[in-house]
């Protein structure tokens, strides 16, 4: 293993993180608000950090060949960094008491969870709350390129499958191509992120406010510039603007670049995009009728807010208009398994996925028509594209550890007095990258009483489950650091 190699790109990464932070110093000067020595001082400490091993580590080579495990390495350090020097503005103002909280609300915003400990947001500085929602934003564009450009490469997850949609990087080596592909990405998410912002000054909000919510509704993040939330705006042109968005941002974003240059034919064969789509306008009926029978007298009520609710989180954004904790049991329960189902692979949205879930549906479909045609040969398909069975043991893979993972998790929480709702919730809301769960962990509650040790393991949650599980589990591996 090239420690040098490894070093050296995290350093790179570190000080790039570190330039990102001027963007909410220049608002800690525009408002004046005292935060422009904690953000000040951690720019500096990062960038210096950066730069350090940046220069100290850089390679005599033009070009660095990566191995696997490098790749997995550099992958689950750089967020595990970007978390913990991304702390220091809330450590620096005071706005959290310990490094414990500081690195939840760090790694909840850059895995773009959006679960939070802070209480009254209004009273916190706006140069910290802009750089809360810069670090949803910029952790939803790395999590496109990690899983359109770098878990294929390294054999994680189902993205295989999409891998002739953009360039991609050659094999066995992180080349120069992934820059071509996380170019492309970037542009593509720069524009749709300019249409919200503007469409959302149409709509009343502020600059400031347009930009925040912009960065938190494409990254899927979720957090907010107030404790109302979306709620605070009492509009039903921001509810529907941010809907769309959301919805938007829960599709694969290869799709999005096949519509940007005039390809209508991947996305008219997308098996995963038509199950999106159905799975959220199924979803979205049945708790509208739900909510009409049982809470709101009108219909268009009953639709605006089941429509926002379920579609925040499918796309695992977390946003909330409204208390769902508190709506009837028929629509908990769809709320609580679409956060098991989540957006569309290679989105900034998190969860199991559409196309994992598609396709253990498709399998598992298969297994019922081998046991009627015994000697019948049929594989599984996707888009017109044979499935391999190494694809299929991955998916598997991915879903017995996800919910191992989360049936542990829950155990550990409530040996620390949780109850069973708030610690199942809060597992499934974290490893999901969702952010709010039911009982203490609510849309309008945060997770500020969580014990000190329940909030590192709710870390790692959303740590593992950005990652998509494996890049995590397989660092505790033994046979990893073995040469």
């Amino acid at each position: 293993m090239n420690v040098r190699n490894i070093l050296y790109i995290l350093g790179a990464l570190l000080f790039s993180l570190g330039l990102t932070m001027l963007f909410p110093l220049f608002w800690s000067i525009y408002y004046g608000d005292g935060d422009f020595r904690a953000i000040f001082l951690s720019l500096v400490i990062t960038c210096i950090a950066g730069a350090f091993l940046y220069l100290i580590f850089k390679p005599s080579d033009r070009e660095i060949g990566l191995k696997h495990k490098e790749g997995f390495l550099i992958v689950a350090l750089g967020w595990f960094l970007a978390a913990a020097f991304g702390s220091l503005p809330y450590l620096f103002q005071g706005v959290v008491a310990t490094f414990g909280d500081a690195f939840f609300e760090s790694i909840s915003g850059f895995t773009t969870t959006g679960a939070t400990v802070l209480v009254n947001i209004e009273n916190i500085p706006r140069g910290i709350l802009f750089w809360r929602s810069l670090t949803q934003w910029l952790g939803g564009m790395g999590i496109i390129i990690l899983s359109i450009a770098i878990l294929p490469l390294l054999g994680v997850g189902g993205m295989q499958l999409y891998k002739a949609e953009l360039p991609s990087p050659v094999k066995d080596k992180l080349t120069p191509r992934v820059k071509e592909t996380a170019r492309t990405l970037w542009i593509v998410y720069v524009i749709i992120s300019t249409v919200e912002f503007i469409l959302l000054l149409l709509g009343g909000m502020d600059v400031f406010n347009a930009l925040c919510h912009t960065f938190t509704t494409m990254g899927t993040g979720g957090f907010s510039t107030s404790d109302a939330g979306i709620a605070g705006f009492h509009s039903a042109y921001i509810d529907i603007v941010i809907t769309l968005f959301m919805l938007i941002a829960g599709i694969n974003f290869t799709l999005h670049y096949s519509l940007l240059t005039g390809r209508l034919k991947p996305i008219l064969r997308s098996s995963e995009l038509r199950f999106y789509l159905g799975v959220a306008l199924g979803a979205i009926m049945l708790v509208a009728l739900d909510l009409r029978l049982n809470l709101f007298e009108e219909i268009g009520a009953s639709l605006r807010y089941a429509s926002f609710q379920v579609i925040s989180i499918l796309t695992t954004t977390g946003f909330a208009t409204a208390n769902f904790n508190e709506w009837p049991a028929l629509s908990k329960i769809i709320l609580l398994i679409l956060m098991f189902v989540g957006g569309s692979a290679g989105s900034t949205g998190g969860s199991i996925k559409c196309l994992r879930i598609l396709l253990i549906l498709k399998h598992s479909y298969m297994e019922l028509y081998r046991l009627i045609h015994p000697h019948a040969i049929k594989g599984i398909k996707l888009d017109s594209k044979p499935v391999s069975g190494e694809v299929m043991e991955s998916v598997w893979g991915f879903f017995v550890l996800y919910l191992s993972m989360t049936v542990v998790a829950s155990i550990l929480l409530s040996i620390l007095g949780l109850d069973m709702m708030t610690a199942f919730s809060a597992v499934a809301a974290t490893i999901g990258n969702v952010g709010p769960g039911f009982g203490a962990v609510n849309a309008f509650a945060t997770y500020s009483e969580i014990p000190y040790l329940g909030k590192w393991i709710l870390s790692f949650c959303m740590l593992a489950g950005r990652l998509e599980i494996y890049t995590v589990i397989i660092l505790l591996i033994p046979e990893f650091w073995k040469k």
